[in-house]
C-alpha cells in the first residue's frame, strides 16, 4: 500500500512555519559509504520560463535535529524540520521519516496528484528502486511479504503490550491484570524482531506506510 496524502492541509501548514532559507553551499555527492545513514532524492522540473530546475532533497537519518537540506540546481536552498511541506515552483515536496528510514518523499501538485521524488542510483531506495524495475514480480512478492509480516506480528506485539500495561499499579485500578492469550516460545523473539526490522526497512525503502501496518513508526508525526 503507498502511502497517501491523507493527513490533512491543517497538519501540512504547520510544517511551513519550520523552514529556513538556505546558505547557498554545494550539495556534495552521494557515496556508497553512506548508504546507511543518508539517502538523497531528486525532483527535476519543467518551468513555465523555459529553463530547468532540479531540487534535490537530502536527509540524513543521524541528523539529532531531525531535518531535511534542499537544493536547487546544486545550492542549498531551504533547511526543513521534518515532517515538513516545502514549498517548490508548481507544488510542495513533503518529507516525513520513521524509525525505519522514509514515510514520505513526495512532489505534491495544487492538483493533489502526488509523484514520489527520483531516488539518487548509489542511495539504498536507489538501488531498491533498480531492482524492481529489473525483477518486478520478484519485488512485489516481497512488498506483500513484509506487509503480511508486520501485520501478522501487530496483535502479537499490542497484546504484549496490554499485558505489561495491566499489571502496572496504575493500571490496577481500573482493570484486571491480562494475561496474552498468545505465548510464544523465547526463542522466537530474537527471529520475530529481526524479522520486523526487515520489513520495516523494506516498506521504508519502497517509500510505503500505512497507518495500520506500520502503526509502530508513526511517533515521527508528533514530534
Amino acid at each position: 500500500m503507498d502511502a497517501s496524502h491523507d493527513e490533512g492541509s491543517d497538519f501540512w501548514g504547520q510544517k511551513k512555519s519550520k523552514i529556513q532559507p538556505g546558505d547557498g553551499h554545494q550539495l556534495k555527492p552521494f557515496r556508497w559509504w553512506q548508504m546507511l545513514e543518508r539517502t538523497l532524492f531528486y525532483a527535476p522540473m519543467n518551468t513555465q520560463d523555459g529553463y530547468p530546475r532540479t531540487y534535490a532533497v537530502s536527509v540524513n537519518f543521524f541528523d539529532w535535529d531531525d531535518n531535511a537540506d534542499v537544493y536547487l540546481n546544486g545550492k542549498h536552498h531551504a533547511r526543513a524540520k521534518l515532517p515538513a511541506s516545502i514549498p517548490v515552483e508548481g507544488g510542495e515536496i513533503e518529507v516525513a521519516t520513521t524509525f525505519y528510514g522514509l514515510k514520505r518523499m513526495h512532489f505534491v501538485a495544487p492538483t493533489g496528484e502526488e509523484q514520489v521524488l527520483k531516488p539518487d542510483g548509489a542511495s539504498a531506495e536507489g538501488l531498491r528502486a533498480k531492482f524492481a524495475q529489473r525483477r518486478p514480480v520478484l519485488s512485489r512478492v516481497i512488498g506483500i511479504l513484509a506487509a503480511l509480516i508486520l501485520l501478522i506480528l501487530l496483535p502479537i506485539g499490542v497484546l504484549q503490550i496490554i499485558e505489561v500495561v495491566s499489571q502496572t499499579g496504575l493500571a490496577a485500578n481500573f482493570m484486571d491484570p491480562f494475561t496474552s492469550p498468545i505465548n510464544l516460545p523465547e526463542w522466537t523473539s530474537t527471529p520475530l524482531l529481526l524479522l520486523s526490522i526487515l520489513a520495516g526497512i523494506e516498506r521504508a525503502l519502497t517509500l510505503r506506510n500505512h497507518w495500520l501496518i506500520d502503526m509502530d513508526t508513526g511517533s515521527e508525526w508528533f514530534g
